[in-house]
This record gives structure tokens, sequence and C-alpha cells, in this order.
């Protein structure tokens, strides 16, 4: 594929568009294959379900230190050379998650796991900034939403057949055989958007300083903050829907299943229905209008979780609703942050991944601590929506004249 002389092409071909949704796919299946076997991962390694779920935190933790850290790498030394060292990384850790003694070993494998994974997510999002930018880029963000959407309605079945057959393990010998897989793909097929002439040099001190240079850029720490808190607020209805629905309204295993995958394709829905609009409407039109409208039903899913209202059904539709329409918020806002800084794509990527796992991390766990029912998820979610439209409204100019 040739690139122009420009960093903007005004589309991009459908197979690099598929394999940069299987790159940035890699962390999710990651994550989402395993779910089924947690509670035979604690019977099998004697150990308790809190401890076996560090295995869960594990991979978050290392997908944001290592995204720190691949950001900069990728700016240095290219696209390919940073993505081929992390999958060769998600492949290893793969093998020694499959022959763990002990939980402990398998916390850590799972971290160098999420480490490993953060420069295949670091990878597409550079690789389309240093192609696209505002809309074409916010479409093509959303094409990857479709891609990465899949893994949470089809990776938790495929784990729980693999674990039926062949025990826990093997659900990392397969995700091992993908990341190989997945290596040959990008050894192959992955261009290396980033010229020698654009990369670049020095050692710590370079990266450090554009780490500072973003941090103190107001406008692009607040469209980086959006898809962070876009992403709690999903963190926080993945983490609290089974105490909620299984718990709280008694469905089963297979109803919950069944909302949880409704939910998942509501929000992949939605992601190609903005991908359509960003043909007709800036971003940041989009955003300017999509903020307000999930708050709005962030609170009404408050108010029914509060009252009981409508039961299990009144609780289902807003939530429905609004899990649907926070995917107006990630591709828009990644888009128009990475578009402010072209010329450290892979850092400002990465920056805007670590956000992400970041506060995920710190706000999804508020769901359990406030109590674990309808209205500490609804309360968690509305919050963090809330914190996005503020940093929106008051560092960007989407409500200025």
């Amino acid at each position: 594929m040739s690139l122009p002389n420009s960093p903007i092409q005004p589309r991009m071909s459908p197979r690099l568009v598929a394999l940069l949704g299987l790159i940035a796919a890699l962390g999710a299946v990651s994550m989402d294959i395993y779910l089924p076997s947690l509670p035979a991962v604690a019977e099998d390694l004697g150990t308790s379900a809190a401890a076996a779920q560090l295995t869960i935190s594990g991979v978050l933790i290392g997908a944001g230190l290592g995204q720190l850290l691949m950001g900069p790498l990728s700016d240095r030394y290219g696209r390919r050379r940073p993505a081929l060292v992390g999958i060769g990384v998600h492949v290893l850790a793969s093998v020694g998650c499959m022959v763990a003694p002990t939980i402990q070993v398998l916390i850590v494998m799972r971290m160098v796991q999420g480490i490993g994974n953060s420069a295949a997510t670091v990878t597409a999002m550079a690789v389309i900034r240093d192609l696209l930018t505002g809309g074409p880029a916010a479409r093509v963000l959303s094409r990857l939403i479709l891609v990465i959407g899949i893994a949470p309605l089809l990776a938790p079945s495929l784990g729980g057949l693999i674990a039926g057959v062949g025990g826990w393990r093997a659900v990392f010998g397969a995700l091992a055989l993908f990341g190989i897989v997945l290596g040959v793909l990008v050894h192959r097929l992955l261009p290396d958007t980033l010229p020698p002439g654009r990369r670049i040099t020095g050692g710590a001190r370079p990266a450090l300083r554009g780490y500072w240079h973003l941090v103190r850029d107001r406008e692009f720490m607040a469209l980086a903050l959006v898809p962070a808190l876009a992403m709690s607020t999903i963190l926080s209805y993945v983490s609290g829907a089974p105490f909620v629905l299984q718990l709280g309204f008694g469905l089963s295993a297979q109803q919950f299943a069944l909302v949880f995958a409704l939910n998942g394709a509501g929000g992949i829905i939605m992601s190609q229905v903005n991908a359509a609009l960003v043909r007709r409407h800036e971003p940041i039109a989009i955003l300017r209008v999509a903020l307000p409208a999930v708050l709005v039903l962030a609170v009404l899913l408050v108010g029914v979780a509060a009252t009981g209202a409508g039961g299990l059904f009144g609780l289902l539709v807003p939530l429905w609703m609004l899990m649907s329409s926070v995917m107006f918020l990630p591709a828009n806002a990644t888009a128009l942050a990475l578009s402010r800084h072209g010329e450290r794509a892979g850092t400002a990527a990465a920056l805007v991944g670590a956000l992400q796992s970041g506060l995920a991390g710190v706000i999804s766990p508020l769901v359990g601590i406030l109590g674990g029912d309808a209205v500490a998820m609804s309360v968690t979610i509305a919050g963090a929506l809330a914190a996005a439209l503020a940093v929106f409204a008051a560092a960007t100019p989407a409500y200025r004249r």
C-alpha cells in the first residue's frame, strides 16, 4: 500500500481496516474469552473467586502501563516492529498462563499479556492517525468498534466451548494460536505508515517531553477523557450487570447472556450509525448532541433503578438505550484528540488508551463499593457521564460561539 505525502488520506482499504480491527480486538478477545473459565481457575488452583478475578484486573493494569511504554516506541521505531514485539509478548505470556502452577503466577502472566496487547491497541490507533484525521478517522474507528464489539458476543461462548473440551488452560493455548496467526498477518500485510523521516529520535527524554506536551494541551486532555469515561460506563455495566440481573432479578445464566448480547448488538449498531453520520457531520457536532443525550438516559436509569418503576423491563429499556448510545462517544472523541497531535500519534494514542484502562479500573469498582445493586450501577454510570460532559463543555469550544 503506497502512502501519500500528506498524512491525510480520504479512505483506507477494507483489508487494512479489517486487519486493524483484528489487531485492536486482541485485548478484548483476551479478556472475554477467559470469563467463563473463572470458576474453574479458582477451583483448580485452590484459590478464592476474588483472587481469580484479579487475573482480569491484571490485564487492565498491564494494558494501561504497557500503552504508556509502547506509544513512544511506536513513534521512534515505526508501527510494525512494536506491534510484532507486542504480539510476540502476548504469545509467550499466553503460554505462561497455560502452564501457570499458582494463581500468583497466572496474575503476573496476565499482566504481561496485557502489556503485549497494549502494543496492538496503540498500533491500530496510530496507523489510523497516520493516514486519516477528523471525520474519516472517526468513521474508520467506528468500523473498528464493529470488529471489537463482536468479541463480547462471541468470545465467551467460544471460550466456554474450548474450556469444556480441554479445560481452562486450553483457552490460553487458543489465545497463543490467535497471536501467532495475527503476527503472521501483521508481518505480511501491515504497512509501516510512519516513514523514518517522521520518527522521533532520542531516548527517554523525548518520550517524557511528548507526554508533558500532551498533558499541557487542555483540549486534548478533555477529548481523551471523554472515551475514558465512556469506557468506564461500559465496564461499570459489565461488572455490575451480573449481580443486578442475576441476583437482583433472578435471571438465569442463559437469560443474562441474551440480555448481554442484545446490549452488545445495540452498541455495534450505533457505532455503525455513527460511521454514517460522520460523512455529513463533524465529530464535534455529534458529540455536542450525544453527550447530553446519554447523560439524560443515565439520569432516567437512576430514576428507574431507585423507584423500581416498570420492574425488570423498566430497567432494561433505558439500559439498552444507554449502552447503545454511549458508542457515539469513543470514536468521535478519539479521532478529535489524535487529530491535534499527528507528529506524535503513537504517544497520543497511548495516553488515550492508558486513560481508558486507568479510569475504567478506578471507576467500575465503585459499583461494588456502593452496594452492587441497580442503584449503585446506575449512579456510577451517571457520574462518569456527567464528568465527561463537564470536561467536554469546559475545555473544548463545542458549546461556545
